[in-house]
C-alpha cells in the first residue's frame, strides 16, 4: 500500500486548462449507418418489441376502469427504430399476459421481444 501511495502522490499531474468539447449531433436523420433492406437482414426487420402496460380495477361505483398503453417497437428498412401504439389484443400469447375475466384488480407491465410469427394472446 505504501508503494501505491508513493507512486500516486509522488509527482501529481499538473492541472491543465480544458477546452470545451463541441457537441456533435449523432444520427440526426434517425437512420442507421448501413442499409438493412437486403434479405440477409430480414431477421432484424422481423424483431418486435412489445412494451406492455395494462391495468384494470373496479371503482367505487362498480365501473370497470381499464388502461392500456401498450407500444410496439420495430426496425425499418434503414435500421431506424420506432415505437407505435398497440394494444394487449396484439400481444403474443408467450408474453405471459393473462387478463382475468370480469374486472378483478390486475396490473401487468413488461417488455417482450419476439418474432412477428408468434401466436397472439387470447383476450
Amino acid at each position: 500500500m505504501e508503494r501505491l501511495y508513493e507512486i500516486t502522490f509522488r509527482d501529481p499531474p499538473e492541472p491543465q486548462e480544458s477546452t470545451p468539447i463541441p457537441l456533435v449531433r449523432v444520427q440526426a436523420d434517425e437512420q442507421a449507418d448501413i442499409d438493412i433492406s437486403g434479405d440477409a437482414f430480414d431477421f432484424v426487420r422481423s424483431i418486435r418489441v412489445y412494451h406492455i402496460q395494462y391495468r384494470q380495477h373496479e371503482n367505487r361505483d362498480g365501473d370497470c376502469n381499464r388502461s392500456d398503453s401498450t407500444q410496439l417497437g420495430s426496425y425499418g428498412v434503414q435500421g431506424d427504430y420506432r415505437w407505435t401504439r398497440s394494444n394487449v389484443g396484439q400481444v403474443p400469447a408467450a408474453s405471459g399476459l393473462s387478463i382475468p375475466n370480469g374486472c378483478g384488480s390486475y396490473f401487468y407491465r413488461s417488455v417482450f421481444v419476439c418474432p412477428p410469427s408468434a401466436p397472439m394472446a387470447q383476450i
